[in-house]
Protein backbone atom coordinates (compact mmCIF):
# COMPACT_ATOMS: atom_id res chain seq x y z
CA UNK A 1 0.00 0.00 0.00
CA UNK A 2 1.36 3.41 -0.95
CA UNK A 3 2.08 5.88 1.81
CA UNK A 4 -0.14 8.97 2.09
CA UNK A 5 1.66 12.17 1.27
CA UNK A 6 2.17 14.35 4.35
CA UNK A 7 3.37 17.93 4.50
CA UNK A 8 6.33 18.73 6.65
CA UNK A 9 6.20 21.58 9.15
CA UNK A 10 8.29 23.66 6.75
CA UNK A 11 5.87 22.95 3.90
CA UNK A 12 2.88 23.83 6.08
CA UNK A 13 4.50 27.10 7.13
CA UNK A 14 5.24 28.04 3.52
CA UNK A 15 1.73 27.10 2.45
CA UNK A 16 0.14 29.12 5.24
CA UNK A 17 2.23 32.16 4.35
CA UNK A 18 1.29 31.82 0.70
CA UNK A 19 -2.43 31.47 1.50
CA UNK A 20 -2.32 34.40 3.93
CA UNK A 21 -0.85 36.65 1.27
CA UNK A 22 -3.10 35.60 -1.61
CA UNK A 23 -6.81 34.92 -1.05
CA UNK A 24 -7.23 33.77 -4.68
CA UNK A 25 -4.60 31.04 -4.17
CA UNK A 26 -6.17 30.07 -0.84
CA UNK A 27 -9.69 29.76 -2.29
CA UNK A 28 -8.66 27.90 -5.45
CA UNK A 29 -6.63 25.32 -3.56
CA UNK A 30 -8.42 24.79 -0.25
CA UNK A 31 -11.99 26.10 -0.15
CA UNK A 32 -14.82 23.67 -0.83
CA UNK A 33 -18.41 24.62 -1.53
CA UNK A 34 -21.72 22.77 -1.55
CA UNK A 35 -23.00 21.82 -5.00
CA UNK A 36 -26.75 20.94 -5.21
CA UNK A 37 -25.98 17.73 -7.15
CA UNK A 38 -22.30 16.90 -6.70
CA UNK A 39 -22.12 17.66 -2.98
CA UNK A 40 -18.93 19.17 -1.54
CA UNK A 41 -16.61 20.20 -4.38
CA UNK A 42 -13.47 22.38 -4.73
CA UNK A 43 -14.21 26.03 -5.41
CA UNK A 44 -12.35 26.73 -8.66
CA UNK A 45 -12.76 30.44 -9.27
CA UNK A 46 -13.64 31.75 -12.72
CA UNK A 47 -11.59 34.68 -14.02
CA UNK A 48 -14.29 37.23 -13.17
CA UNK A 49 -14.50 35.85 -9.62
CA UNK A 50 -10.73 36.10 -9.23
CA UNK A 51 -10.84 39.71 -10.43
CA UNK A 52 -13.60 40.41 -7.90
CA UNK A 53 -11.51 38.98 -5.04
CA UNK A 54 -8.56 41.15 -6.11
CA UNK A 55 -10.83 44.21 -6.06
CA UNK A 56 -11.84 43.33 -2.48
CA UNK A 57 -8.16 43.42 -1.53
CA UNK A 58 -7.27 46.59 -3.49
CA UNK A 59 -10.29 48.75 -2.58
CA UNK A 60 -11.91 49.50 0.76
CA UNK A 61 -15.37 50.07 -0.73
CA UNK A 62 -16.75 47.90 -3.56
CA UNK A 63 -20.21 48.00 -5.10
CA UNK A 64 -21.26 45.20 -7.46
CA UNK A 65 -24.06 45.41 -10.02
CA UNK A 66 -24.61 41.78 -10.95
CA UNK A 67 -26.80 39.27 -12.71
CA UNK A 68 -28.31 36.26 -10.95
CA UNK A 69 -26.51 32.99 -10.25
CA UNK A 70 -22.95 34.15 -10.82
CA UNK A 71 -21.73 32.78 -7.49
CA UNK A 72 -20.93 36.23 -6.10
CA UNK A 73 -22.41 35.49 -2.67
CA UNK A 74 -20.29 32.32 -2.49
CA UNK A 75 -17.25 34.31 -3.61
CA UNK A 76 -17.86 36.86 -0.85
CA UNK A 77 -18.30 34.07 1.71
CA UNK A 78 -14.97 32.50 0.69
CA UNK A 79 -13.26 35.90 0.97
CA UNK A 80 -14.75 36.40 4.45
CA UNK A 81 -13.41 32.96 5.48
CA UNK A 82 -9.91 33.98 4.33
CA UNK A 83 -10.15 37.35 6.10
CA UNK A 84 -11.26 35.84 9.41
CA UNK A 85 -8.69 33.02 9.36
CA UNK A 86 -5.61 35.03 8.41
CA UNK A 87 -6.39 38.38 10.06
CA UNK A 88 -6.87 38.73 13.80
CA UNK A 89 -9.80 40.54 15.38
CA UNK A 90 -11.85 41.07 12.23
CA UNK A 91 -15.48 42.04 12.91
CA UNK A 92 -17.67 41.19 9.90
CA UNK A 93 -21.38 42.03 9.64
CA UNK A 94 -23.63 40.71 6.88
CA UNK A 95 -26.90 42.53 6.12
CA UNK A 96 -29.69 41.49 3.78
CA UNK A 97 -33.38 42.24 3.34
CA UNK A 98 -34.19 39.11 5.36
CA UNK A 99 -32.24 37.67 8.26
CA UNK A 100 -32.34 34.24 6.61
CA UNK A 101 -30.65 35.63 3.48
CA UNK A 102 -27.85 37.15 5.54
CA UNK A 103 -27.58 33.95 7.60
CA UNK A 104 -27.12 31.91 4.40
CA UNK A 105 -23.95 33.83 3.59
CA UNK A 106 -22.67 33.25 7.13
CA UNK A 107 -23.49 29.55 6.71
CA UNK A 108 -21.45 29.41 3.47
CA UNK A 109 -18.51 31.02 5.28
CA UNK A 110 -18.72 28.51 8.10
CA UNK A 111 -18.94 25.57 5.67
CA UNK A 112 -15.90 26.84 3.74
CA UNK A 113 -13.91 27.04 6.97
CA UNK A 114 -14.99 23.62 8.29
CA UNK A 115 -14.01 21.97 5.01
CA UNK A 116 -10.37 23.08 5.37
CA UNK A 117 -7.67 20.55 6.28
CA UNK A 118 -6.89 20.39 9.99
CA UNK A 119 -3.42 21.86 9.60
CA UNK A 120 -4.94 24.90 7.81
CA UNK A 121 -7.16 25.75 10.79
CA UNK A 122 -4.73 28.05 12.56
CA UNK A 123 -7.76 29.45 14.45
CA UNK A 124 -10.56 27.34 15.84
CA UNK A 125 -14.29 28.09 16.02
CA UNK A 126 -15.09 28.81 19.67
CA UNK A 127 -18.64 30.20 19.35
CA UNK A 128 -20.95 28.59 16.82
CA UNK A 129 -24.49 29.94 16.49
CA UNK A 130 -27.04 29.78 13.69
CA UNK A 131 -26.53 33.37 12.57
CA UNK A 132 -22.93 33.92 13.71
CA UNK A 133 -19.68 32.28 14.72
CA UNK A 134 -16.39 33.39 16.30
CA UNK A 135 -12.79 32.18 16.11
CA UNK A 136 -10.27 32.08 18.90
CA UNK A 137 -8.27 34.83 17.15
CA UNK A 138 -11.19 37.17 18.02
CA UNK A 139 -12.46 37.33 14.42
CA UNK A 140 -16.21 36.94 14.11
CA UNK A 141 -19.04 37.22 11.60
CA UNK A 142 -22.73 37.81 12.27
CA UNK A 143 -25.89 38.16 10.21
CA UNK A 144 -28.34 40.94 10.99
CA UNK A 145 -31.65 41.99 9.44
CA UNK A 146 -32.39 45.48 8.19
CA UNK A 147 -34.71 46.07 11.12
CA UNK A 148 -32.05 45.30 13.70
CA UNK A 149 -29.60 47.80 15.17
CA UNK A 150 -26.76 45.31 15.67
CA UNK A 151 -23.43 46.55 14.43
CA UNK A 152 -24.29 50.23 14.72
CA UNK A 153 -22.52 50.70 18.04
CA UNK A 154 -19.30 48.85 17.15
CA UNK A 155 -16.36 49.33 14.80
CA UNK A 156 -16.66 47.07 11.76
CA UNK A 157 -13.81 45.53 9.79
CA UNK A 158 -16.08 44.54 6.90
CA UNK A 159 -19.71 45.34 6.14
CA UNK A 160 -21.42 43.14 3.55
CA UNK A 161 -24.82 44.24 2.19
CA UNK A 162 -26.39 41.57 -0.01
CA UNK A 163 -29.24 42.27 -2.48
CA UNK A 164 -29.09 45.93 -1.52
CA UNK A 165 -31.57 47.16 -4.15
CA UNK A 166 -34.37 45.14 -2.52
CA UNK A 167 -33.82 46.73 0.91
CA UNK A 168 -36.44 49.49 1.20
CA UNK A 169 -34.75 51.12 4.19
CA UNK A 170 -31.23 51.11 2.73
CA UNK A 171 -31.00 54.90 3.11
CA UNK A 172 -31.51 54.69 6.87
CA UNK A 173 -29.43 51.53 7.15
CA UNK A 174 -26.47 53.06 5.33
CA UNK A 175 -26.73 56.25 7.36
CA UNK A 176 -26.52 54.18 10.56
CA UNK A 177 -23.79 51.74 9.52
CA UNK A 178 -21.46 53.98 7.50
CA UNK A 179 -19.99 55.66 10.61
CA UNK A 180 -18.99 52.21 11.94
CA UNK A 181 -16.50 51.96 9.05
CA UNK A 182 -14.75 55.21 9.94
CA UNK A 183 -11.91 53.39 11.74
CA UNK A 184 -10.77 51.84 8.45
CA UNK A 185 -13.38 49.17 7.79
CA UNK A 186 -14.21 47.86 4.32
CA UNK A 187 -17.60 47.55 2.60
CA UNK A 188 -18.99 45.23 -0.07
CA UNK A 189 -22.43 46.02 -1.52
CA UNK A 190 -23.82 43.59 -4.10
CA UNK A 191 -27.19 43.42 -5.82
CA UNK A 192 -29.16 42.94 -8.97
CA UNK A 193 -30.80 46.21 -10.07
CA UNK A 194 -34.33 47.17 -9.18
CA UNK A 195 -35.13 50.36 -11.02
CA UNK A 196 -33.65 53.80 -10.56
CA UNK A 197 -33.81 56.28 -7.72
CA UNK A 198 -33.21 53.86 -4.85
CA UNK A 199 -30.12 54.07 -2.64
CA UNK A 200 -28.31 51.24 -4.44
CA UNK A 201 -28.80 52.96 -7.80
CA UNK A 202 -27.65 56.25 -6.30
CA UNK A 203 -24.47 54.76 -4.79
CA UNK A 204 -23.60 52.86 -7.97
CA UNK A 205 -24.25 55.85 -10.26
CA UNK A 206 -22.12 58.10 -8.04
CA UNK A 207 -19.37 55.46 -8.04
CA UNK A 208 -19.36 55.42 -11.86
CA UNK A 209 -18.98 59.20 -11.87
CA UNK A 210 -16.26 59.12 -9.22
CA UNK A 211 -18.42 61.02 -6.73
CA UNK A 212 -17.97 58.59 -3.83
CA UNK A 213 -15.37 56.12 -2.53
CA UNK A 214 -16.90 52.97 -4.04
CA UNK A 215 -15.18 50.92 -6.72
CA UNK A 216 -17.96 49.94 -9.22
CA UNK A 217 -18.07 46.43 -10.70
CA UNK A 218 -20.66 45.30 -13.24
CA UNK A 219 -21.20 41.59 -13.89
CA UNK A 220 -23.93 40.86 -16.49
CA UNK A 221 -25.07 37.36 -17.42
CA UNK A 222 -22.31 36.77 -19.99
CA UNK A 223 -19.55 37.37 -17.43
CA UNK A 224 -19.91 33.66 -16.72
CA UNK A 225 -17.75 31.76 -19.26
CA UNK A 226 -20.17 28.83 -19.48
CA UNK A 227 -23.09 30.98 -20.65
CA UNK A 228 -23.64 31.70 -24.34
CA UNK A 229 -26.38 33.13 -26.53
CA UNK A 230 -28.24 29.81 -26.65
CA UNK A 231 -28.34 29.75 -22.85
CA UNK A 232 -29.63 33.35 -22.81
CA UNK A 233 -32.35 32.65 -25.38
CA UNK A 234 -33.55 29.68 -23.37
CA UNK A 235 -33.65 31.64 -20.11
CA UNK A 236 -35.60 34.63 -21.41
CA UNK A 237 -38.44 32.48 -22.74
CA UNK A 238 -39.92 32.23 -19.28
CA UNK A 239 -39.18 35.80 -18.14
CA UNK A 240 -40.85 39.17 -18.58
CA UNK A 241 -38.96 42.13 -20.04
CA UNK A 242 -38.51 43.62 -16.56
CA UNK A 243 -37.24 40.31 -15.17
CA UNK A 244 -34.72 40.00 -18.01
CA UNK A 245 -33.39 43.48 -17.28
CA UNK A 246 -33.17 42.76 -13.55
CA UNK A 247 -31.96 39.16 -13.45
CA UNK A 248 -29.64 39.09 -16.47
CA UNK A 249 -28.81 42.43 -18.09
CA UNK A 250 -27.95 44.66 -15.10
CA UNK A 251 -30.22 47.35 -16.54
CA UNK A 252 -31.42 49.90 -14.00
CA UNK A 253 -33.91 51.69 -16.29
CA UNK A 254 -35.83 48.59 -17.32
CA UNK A 255 -35.65 46.62 -14.07
CA UNK A 256 -37.85 48.65 -11.73
CA UNK A 257 -41.56 48.95 -11.00
CA UNK A 258 -41.70 52.31 -12.75
CA UNK A 259 -44.94 53.63 -14.23
CA UNK A 260 -43.32 53.70 -17.66
CA UNK A 261 -41.80 50.67 -19.33
CA UNK A 262 -38.04 50.65 -19.62
CA UNK A 263 -38.07 51.05 -23.39
CA UNK A 264 -40.31 54.13 -23.07
CA UNK A 265 -37.95 55.68 -20.53
CA UNK A 266 -35.00 54.95 -22.80
CA UNK A 267 -36.80 56.52 -25.77
CA UNK A 268 -37.83 59.79 -24.11
CA UNK A 269 -34.33 60.12 -22.67
CA UNK A 270 -33.04 60.49 -26.23
CA UNK A 271 -35.13 63.66 -26.68
CA UNK A 272 -33.44 65.49 -23.80
CA UNK A 273 -31.70 68.68 -24.86
CA UNK A 274 -30.65 71.97 -23.33
CA UNK A 275 -33.22 74.81 -23.45
CA UNK A 276 -32.45 77.70 -25.77
CA UNK A 277 -32.39 79.88 -22.66
CA UNK A 278 -33.11 79.80 -18.94
CA UNK A 279 -34.85 82.76 -17.42
CA UNK A 280 -36.64 83.97 -14.30
CA UNK A 281 -34.97 85.32 -11.19
CA UNK A 282 -34.03 81.75 -10.19
CA UNK A 283 -33.31 80.69 -13.82
CA UNK A 284 -35.72 77.80 -13.39
CA UNK A 285 -37.97 78.79 -16.31
CA UNK A 286 -36.62 76.80 -19.25
CA UNK A 287 -37.61 77.68 -22.81
CA UNK A 288 -37.18 75.37 -25.80
CA UNK A 289 -39.40 77.21 -28.29
CA UNK A 290 -40.48 80.83 -28.44
CA UNK A 291 -44.08 81.76 -29.06
CA UNK A 292 -45.27 81.21 -32.63
CA UNK A 293 -48.52 83.14 -33.37
CA UNK A 294 -49.52 80.44 -35.84
CA UNK A 295 -49.58 77.76 -33.14
CA UNK A 296 -51.82 77.11 -30.18
CA UNK A 297 -50.49 76.38 -26.70
CA UNK A 298 -51.80 75.50 -23.26
CA UNK A 299 -50.28 75.63 -19.78
CA UNK A 300 -50.78 73.19 -16.87
CA UNK A 301 -49.60 73.96 -13.33
CA UNK A 302 -49.12 72.02 -10.09
CA UNK A 303 -48.85 74.28 -7.04
CA UNK A 304 -46.78 73.61 -3.91
CA UNK A 305 -46.65 75.56 -0.66
CA UNK A 306 -43.23 77.01 -1.39
CA UNK A 307 -41.86 76.23 2.08
CA UNK A 308 -41.39 72.45 1.85
CA UNK A 309 -39.63 69.90 -0.31
CA UNK A 310 -42.19 70.02 -3.15
CA UNK A 311 -41.84 72.32 -6.15
CA UNK A 312 -44.36 74.53 -7.89
CA UNK A 313 -44.31 73.63 -11.55
CA UNK A 314 -45.92 74.38 -14.88
CA UNK A 315 -45.49 73.10 -18.42
CA UNK A 316 -46.45 74.69 -21.72
CA UNK A 317 -47.36 72.38 -24.59
CA UNK A 318 -47.98 72.89 -28.27
CA UNK A 319 -51.62 71.81 -28.55
CA UNK A 320 -51.18 70.23 -31.97
CA UNK A 321 -48.18 67.92 -31.50
CA UNK A 322 -47.91 67.82 -27.67
CA UNK A 323 -44.32 69.02 -27.63
CA UNK A 324 -43.30 70.70 -24.38
CA UNK A 325 -41.94 74.14 -25.28
CA UNK A 326 -41.45 75.61 -21.79
CA UNK A 327 -41.18 74.44 -18.21
CA UNK A 328 -40.86 75.91 -14.74
CA UNK A 329 -39.82 73.99 -11.62
CA UNK A 330 -38.93 75.86 -8.44
CA UNK A 331 -39.95 76.83 -4.94
CA UNK A 332 -41.78 80.10 -5.23
CA UNK A 333 -44.23 81.62 -2.81
CA UNK A 334 -47.83 81.76 -3.99
CA UNK A 335 -47.80 85.54 -4.50
CA UNK A 336 -44.77 85.10 -6.80
CA UNK A 337 -45.95 82.01 -8.64
CA UNK A 338 -49.26 83.48 -9.86
CA UNK A 339 -47.63 86.49 -11.62
CA UNK A 340 -45.09 84.15 -13.22
CA UNK A 341 -47.91 82.00 -14.63
CA UNK A 342 -49.72 85.11 -15.85
CA UNK A 343 -46.70 86.61 -17.60
CA UNK A 344 -45.58 83.32 -19.16
CA UNK A 345 -49.05 82.48 -20.47
CA UNK A 346 -49.23 86.02 -21.83
CA UNK A 347 -45.95 85.43 -23.70
CA UNK A 348 -47.65 82.48 -25.38
CA UNK A 349 -50.70 84.42 -26.51
CA UNK A 350 -52.64 84.09 -23.25
CA UNK A 351 -52.83 80.35 -23.83
CA UNK A 352 -55.38 78.21 -21.96
CA UNK A 353 -54.10 78.03 -18.37
CA UNK A 354 -54.94 74.97 -16.29
CA UNK A 355 -54.14 75.14 -12.55
CA UNK A 356 -54.86 72.29 -10.17
CA UNK A 357 -57.41 73.71 -7.76
CA UNK A 358 -56.33 72.10 -4.50
CA UNK A 359 -56.37 74.35 -1.43
CA UNK A 360 -53.16 76.12 -2.39
CA UNK A 361 -53.91 76.09 -6.10
CA UNK A 362 -57.19 77.91 -5.47
CA UNK A 363 -55.21 80.82 -4.01
CA UNK A 364 -53.20 81.01 -7.23
CA UNK A 365 -56.42 80.87 -9.27
CA UNK A 366 -57.93 83.70 -7.22
CA UNK A 367 -54.88 85.84 -7.91
CA UNK A 368 -55.02 85.04 -11.63
CA UNK A 369 -58.70 86.00 -11.70
CA UNK A 370 -57.90 89.24 -9.90
CA UNK A 371 -55.30 89.90 -12.57
CA UNK A 372 -58.08 89.38 -15.18
CA UNK A 373 -56.46 86.40 -16.88
CA UNK A 374 -58.67 85.94 -19.96
CA UNK A 375 -58.21 82.21 -20.59
CA UNK A 376 -58.43 80.14 -17.40
CA UNK A 377 -59.57 76.52 -17.45
CA UNK A 378 -63.02 75.97 -15.90
CA UNK A 379 -64.88 72.71 -15.45
CA UNK A 380 -68.27 71.56 -14.27
CA UNK A 381 -68.25 70.53 -10.59
CA UNK A 382 -68.08 66.79 -10.06
CA UNK A 383 -66.82 66.20 -13.59
CA UNK A 384 -63.91 67.18 -15.82
CA UNK A 385 -66.22 68.67 -18.45
CA UNK A 386 -64.48 71.78 -19.75
CA UNK A 387 -66.57 74.98 -19.89
CA UNK A 388 -65.45 78.13 -21.67
CA UNK A 389 -64.54 80.86 -19.21
CA UNK A 390 -67.02 83.45 -20.49
CA UNK A 391 -69.86 80.98 -19.84
CA UNK A 392 -68.54 79.35 -16.69
CA UNK A 393 -68.02 82.54 -14.66
CA UNK A 394 -71.79 83.05 -14.48
CA UNK A 395 -72.75 79.50 -13.51
CA UNK A 396 -72.93 78.13 -9.97
CA UNK A 397 -72.23 74.57 -11.12
CA UNK A 398 -68.74 75.37 -12.42
CA UNK A 399 -65.36 75.92 -10.76
CA UNK A 400 -62.05 77.33 -11.99
CA UNK A 401 -59.05 75.00 -12.29
CA UNK A 402 -58.54 71.27 -12.56
CA UNK A 403 -59.81 69.01 -9.77
CA UNK A 404 -57.72 65.97 -8.81
CA UNK A 405 -59.39 63.48 -6.47
CA UNK A 406 -58.64 59.97 -5.24
CA UNK A 407 -60.84 58.61 -8.03
CA UNK A 408 -59.55 60.79 -10.86
CA UNK A 409 -55.82 60.67 -10.02
CA UNK A 410 -55.33 57.09 -11.35
CA UNK A 411 -57.17 58.04 -14.56
CA UNK A 412 -54.99 61.09 -15.09
CA UNK A 413 -51.79 59.10 -14.48
CA UNK A 414 -53.00 56.32 -16.78
CA UNK A 415 -53.52 58.91 -19.52
CA UNK A 416 -49.92 60.08 -19.05
CA UNK A 417 -48.60 56.53 -19.47
CA UNK A 418 -50.82 55.97 -22.51
CA UNK A 419 -49.70 59.08 -24.37
CA UNK A 420 -46.01 58.48 -23.67
CA UNK A 421 -46.30 54.81 -24.68
CA UNK A 422 -48.01 55.83 -27.92
CA UNK A 423 -45.31 58.44 -28.62
CA UNK A 424 -47.76 61.35 -28.49
CA UNK A 425 -45.69 63.47 -26.07
CA UNK A 426 -42.28 65.01 -26.72
CA UNK A 427 -40.32 66.40 -23.78
CA UNK A 428 -36.79 67.77 -23.78
CA UNK A 429 -36.49 68.26 -20.02
CA UNK A 430 -33.94 66.32 -18.01
CA UNK A 431 -35.89 67.34 -14.90
CA UNK A 432 -39.14 65.75 -16.07
CA UNK A 433 -37.42 62.59 -17.33
CA UNK A 434 -35.61 62.35 -13.99
CA UNK A 435 -38.93 62.43 -12.12
CA UNK A 436 -40.44 59.84 -14.47
CA UNK A 437 -37.54 57.49 -13.70
CA UNK A 438 -38.41 57.56 -10.00
CA UNK A 439 -42.21 57.49 -10.43
CA UNK A 440 -43.07 53.94 -9.41
CA UNK A 441 -45.85 51.60 -8.39
CA UNK A 442 -45.86 51.18 -4.62
CA UNK A 443 -48.61 49.18 -2.92
CA UNK A 444 -50.79 49.54 -6.01
CA UNK A 445 -50.39 53.32 -6.19
CA UNK A 446 -48.29 55.28 -8.67
CA UNK A 447 -46.15 57.78 -6.78
CA UNK A 448 -42.66 59.18 -6.43
CA UNK A 449 -40.08 57.08 -4.64
CA UNK A 450 -39.31 58.15 -1.09
CA UNK A 451 -37.07 61.19 -1.15
CA UNK A 452 -38.03 62.19 -4.71
CA UNK A 453 -40.58 64.57 -6.22
CA UNK A 454 -43.39 64.10 -8.75
CA UNK A 455 -44.52 67.70 -9.26
CA UNK A 456 -43.53 67.87 -12.93
CA UNK A 457 -45.01 64.41 -13.51
CA UNK A 458 -48.40 65.50 -12.16
CA UNK A 459 -48.39 68.71 -14.20
CA UNK A 460 -47.61 66.60 -17.28
CA UNK A 461 -50.34 64.08 -16.39
CA UNK A 462 -52.88 66.89 -16.14
CA UNK A 463 -51.72 68.15 -19.53
CA UNK A 464 -52.30 64.71 -21.04
CA UNK A 465 -55.80 64.53 -19.61
CA UNK A 466 -56.73 68.05 -20.72
CA UNK A 467 -55.36 67.45 -24.19
CA UNK A 468 -57.29 64.20 -24.65
CA UNK A 469 -60.54 65.47 -23.13
CA UNK A 470 -61.15 69.21 -23.12
CA UNK A 471 -59.07 70.13 -26.17
CA UNK A 472 -59.81 67.15 -28.38
CA UNK A 473 -63.51 67.03 -27.46
CA UNK A 474 -63.85 70.77 -28.06
CA UNK A 475 -62.19 70.36 -31.44
CA UNK A 476 -64.64 67.58 -32.25
CA UNK A 477 -67.57 69.76 -31.17
CA UNK A 478 -66.37 72.57 -33.42
CA UNK A 479 -65.97 70.12 -36.30
CA UNK A 480 -69.47 68.71 -35.74
CA UNK A 481 -71.00 72.20 -35.67
CA UNK A 482 -69.18 73.16 -38.84
CA UNK A 483 -70.34 69.97 -40.53
CA UNK A 484 -73.94 70.63 -39.45
CA UNK A 485 -73.86 74.23 -40.69
CA UNK A 486 -72.31 73.18 -43.96
CA UNK A 487 -75.06 70.63 -44.48
CA UNK A 488 -77.82 73.28 -44.30
CA UNK A 489 -78.80 74.28 -47.85
CA UNK A 490 -81.12 76.85 -49.37
CA UNK A 491 -82.85 75.85 -52.62
CA UNK A 492 -84.19 78.45 -55.12
CA UNK A 493 -85.81 75.86 -57.38
CA UNK A 494 -89.60 76.12 -57.61
CA UNK A 495 -91.64 72.95 -57.91
CA UNK A 496 -95.05 72.79 -59.63
CA UNK A 497 -97.15 69.97 -58.23
CA UNK A 498 -100.38 70.71 -60.16
CA UNK A 499 -102.05 67.87 -62.09
CA UNK A 500 -104.70 67.75 -64.82
CA UNK A 501 -108.01 69.14 -63.69
CA UNK A 502 -106.48 71.67 -61.30
CA UNK A 503 -106.52 75.39 -61.95
CA UNK A 504 -103.34 76.67 -63.45
CA UNK A 505 -102.44 73.32 -64.96
CA UNK A 506 -100.72 73.57 -68.31
CA UNK A 507 -100.54 70.53 -70.51
CA UNK A 508 -97.02 69.46 -71.48
CA UNK A 509 -95.35 71.11 -68.47
CA UNK A 510 -93.18 68.88 -66.28
CA UNK A 511 -94.39 68.41 -62.77
CA UNK A 512 -92.24 67.18 -59.89
CA UNK A 513 -89.47 66.55 -62.38
CA UNK A 514 -91.69 64.28 -64.56
CA UNK A 515 -93.84 64.94 -67.62
CA UNK A 516 -97.56 63.97 -67.36
CA UNK A 517 -97.22 62.50 -70.83
CA UNK A 518 -94.48 60.20 -69.65
CA UNK A 519 -95.48 56.63 -70.38
CA UNK A 520 -94.25 55.62 -66.99
CA UNK A 521 -96.93 57.67 -65.25
CA UNK A 522 -99.39 55.14 -63.77
CA UNK A 523 -102.65 56.96 -64.53
CA UNK A 524 -104.20 60.10 -66.04
CA UNK A 525 -106.86 62.37 -64.67
CA UNK A 526 -109.23 64.26 -66.94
Amino acid sequence: MAKRFQLTKSDIRKELIKCGRDPVYFINNYIRIAHPIKGLIPFNLYDFQEDTIKDFVDHRYNIILKARQLGISTTIAAYVAWLMLFRRGKNVVVVATKLQTAANLVKKTKLAMKSLPDWMMISKIVIDNRNSFKLDNESEVKAISTSGDAGRSEALSLLVIDEAAIIDSLDDLWAGLQPTLSTGGDCIIASTPKGVGNKFHQLYSEAEQGLNDFNPLVLPWDAHPERDQDWYEQEIRKMSRREIAQELECNFNMSGETLLAGEDLARIKKDIKEPIYKTGFDRNLWIWERHDPNKKYFLTADVARGDGQDNSTFLIFNSDNMECVAEYCGRLAIDEFAPLIYETSKEYGFCLTVVENNSIGMSVLDKLRNMNHPNLYWSRKGTHEHIDQYLAEHQKTTAPGFTTTVKTRPLVIAKLEELIRNKVITTHSIRLVGELKTFIWHNGKAQAMRGYNDDLVMACAIACWVRDTALVINQHDVAYKKAMLNSIMKSTQRMDTKIEGMRGYRRGKKHMGMSTKDEGFPFFIG
